[in-house]
């Protein structure tokens, strides 16, 4: 019970809609000691009448606790009296987050970070993790490698993705296991299913394997352990894991050197890390990746280093070799990543395309995939994928069908063709998909660290 005449701290958490929820359930929902009083979203639509649901928030939260825009962060803290600013999402520079720290403690605030022990759930069974410097490193290739060599073996994992729970409804995301692609797109076009969240884990299910994710990760953890041997933790964006891993791989760039010693938490993964893989050295200049290397042994010496290539694949390339091409790269990749080469580009410069049609002409000035330019000034000559909801999905449809050019190259993880199909909408050009594999180039391998895992926390 809590002691009314006590002061409770108040506390504003900001957030993207994942690691926000994961601190307040596991360190604030029945903590006494501090009343929540408002969620702040970044990059989240229409979220003005949303709600942390009751259901969610517990018998401290009969009402729920309510998202607001984070640019009203100001605002809520002079207006509820907050004492306490918890930032909780990731992938962004140490001057981004000083920058908010700044805001909170300009405002009256103090400001937190909370960490692994406040933050990891302890798993029953061993866990091995996949976390990145930076969103679009590569992760995603390197978790489906690792999931396969489990296999080979006759270890069963279970995969828990980083939760990107968009829906309105979050009640209805609390615990998801997906079984097949065709559960995912029966939720894409209901609307309980975002294309940014099914970009994370479509290929688990192509390659047969279930995913979990959703929102309570100590009642996720708990289902998924009962399905398994190992707990397979797929990190997003580059956040470090919400599970204690045994044994923790980190991906950094090699198109982005430095990024893993200078953006949050991607800084923490590298240096917590048992393994850092060392990604896309092919179109990377030496230098790049033998800074990366340097940065590794500074500050985490005892990291082995796996050195590995982003293999690039289309079924016919010939589709792409002398054609005008649309560009069209994951969304979060390409902006809040800051990715300037990613899949779709490399694959059309790979294979001959004749030109790469700027879309920005073709895109209706006050839409939302406008404001992504404004917002992020280094996109340059691809289209972001965009799809929190259904009329973002026709927004970036009708731009895809109104730009002037032969085919789409589309270098997002997610099936783009069937994305539209789902939602009953046809697109008016052919769209090639780009496929990439993780192809290490070291003497030590993820065969190496499979093996090593299994040896060390499978085996007797």
């Amino acid at each position: 019970m809590i002691d009314m005449g006590e002061k409770r701290r108040r506390v504003v958490i900001m957030g993207a809609a994942g690691r926000d929820f994961h601190n307040f359930n596991v360190f604030f929902r029945d903590n006494p000691n501090y009343e929540v009083v408002a969620f702040t979203q970044t990059q989240i639509p229409e979220i003005a009448d949303r709600v942390y649901p009751p259901e969610l928030a517990g018998e401290l939260y009969p009402n729920g606790i309510p998202l607001i825009p984070e640019e009203d962060l100001p605002k809520i803290i002079k207006e509820k009296n907050v004492d306490l600013v918890v930032f909780s999402y990731s992938d962004i520079s140490f001057e981004y987050l000083m920058e908010r720290a700044s805001i909170a403690l300009a405002n009256g605030a103090s400001f937190m970070l909370l960490g692994p022990k406040d933050a990891m759930l302890e798993s029953e069974k061993p866990v091995i993790a996949i976390t990145a410097t930076r969103t679009g490193a590569g992760k995603s290739s390197v978790s489906r490698k690792i999931a396969k060599l489990f296999r080979e073996r006759g270890v069963k994992i279970a995969a828990i993705r980083h939760p990107m729970p968009y829906a309105k409804d979050l009640s209805k995301k609390i615990v998801e296991r997906f079984k097949t692609l065709d559960d995912a797109y029966k939720k894409l076009a209901t609307g309980n299913l975002s294309i940014e969240e099914l970009e994370e884990f479509e290929h688990y299910l192509r390659n047969g394997f279930e995913v979990w994710s959703g929102i309570d990760y100590e009642k996720i953890l708990r289902e998924a352990e009962k399905t398994a041997d190992v707990i397979l933790w797929d990190g997003g964006n580059n956040d470090f894991p919400f599970i204690k891993p045994d044994m923790m791989i980190t991906v950094a760039d090699a198109l982005r050197p430095r990024h893993e010693l200078t953006y949050f938490p991607g800084s923490v993964n590298i240096r917590m890390c048992d393994i850092a893989l060392i990604n896309k050295i092919g179109p990377a200049p030496f230098n790049n990746w033998r800074t990366i290397i340097e940065n590794v042994r500074r500050v985490n010496p005892r990291a082995k280093i796996i050195l590995a290539e982003s293999q690039i694949r289309v079924d016919d390339p010939s589709m792409i070799h002398n054609k005008r091409v649309l560009v069209i790269e994951d969304g979060p990749t390409v902006t809040h990543g800051e990715a300037n080469l990613a899949a779709g580009m490399l694959a059309s410069k790979i294979f001959g395309a004749r030109e790469i049609v700027d879309p920005l002409p073709y895109i209706p000035e006050g839409s939302v995939l406008h404001s992504m330019y404004e917002k992020y000034p280094h996109l340059k000559m691809v289209l972001p994928t965009i799809g929190y909801n259904k009329k973002q999905v026709e927004t970036l449809l009708e731009v895809i069908n109104r730009v002037d050019a032969d085919v789409v190259v589309s270098g997002t993880p997610i099936t783009l063709s069937r994305i539209f199909e789902a939602y009953g909408l046809k697109v008016n050009k052919p769209i090639v998909q780009v496929k990439y594999d993780i192809v290490e180039v070291s003497e030590y391998t993820l065969r190496n660290a499979v093996d090593e895992f299994i040896k060390n926390y499978l085996r007797g």
